[in-house]
């Protein structure tokens, strides 16, 4: 594990506590030598874990769509800043780039972002671990969600092991470490249909 891409909000949020694991999750991302990959804001929580990553020493690639670099919320400090066309190019340059993803507290485009490497997870496009940094119980109702999509079978058993979540950045990028992809089976049988 060398790259982790972290969705999260471009707003600090309204508690401090957001801002506050966002800066922790940087420097313990560049002080275990990760490379942090984002979407190239300067702004909100995206902003403060570039920035802690950056002022550890840590390494940065930030990826862009243009609309949002001309609109200038672009990390100018970055080295490595990508800019890509469109957001689905820079949702697909993330994940190449990238080892495992963590959420931090967001809005729609961290869910959108998290759920799609579920998505691609549970499919088998990819084998890489994927975790909530639960900031202030801010996924609980997700994960009761996602519990409940459990409960109701629309998501497989083996498929509720694709989220991690922790409380805490360590125990977070610990439990990747251990992490163990689910054997997937065949997607759909026929008398499903």
């Amino acid at each position: 594990m060398k790259s982790i891409c972290v969705f999260c909000g471009s707003s600090p949020g309204r508690h401090p506590e957001f801002l506050r694991a966002a800066k922790n999750l940087g420097q313990t991302l560049a002080s275990q030598e990760l490379r942090l990959v984002y979407g190239g804001a300067s702004v909100g929580l995206m902003g403060a874990v570039a920035d802690a990553v950056l002022d550890n020493g840590g390494e940065v690639i930030g990826v862009i769509p243009e609309h949002l670099f001309s609109k200038e919320v672009a990390h100018q400090n970055l080295k490595d800043l990508r800019i890509v066309k469109s957001m689905h190019e820079r949702k697909a340059l993330m994940a190449d780039l990238s080892d495992a993803f963590i959420a931090l507290p967001g809005g729609f485009g961290t869910f959108e972002e998290f759920f799609e490497i579920l998505t691609w997870s549970q499919l088998g496009l990819h084998r890489k671990p994927a975790g909530l940094l639960d900031v202030d119980d801010y996924y609980k109702a997700l994960m009761d969600l996602i519990k409940r999509g459990l409960d109701d079978e629309f998501i497989r058993p083996e498929h509720g092991d694709l989220v991690l979540r922790s409380t805490s950045a360590e125990d977070l990028l610990s439990k990747f470490r251990k992490w163990v992809p689910p054997a997937l089976p065949k997607w759909m049988n026929k008398s499903q249909t």
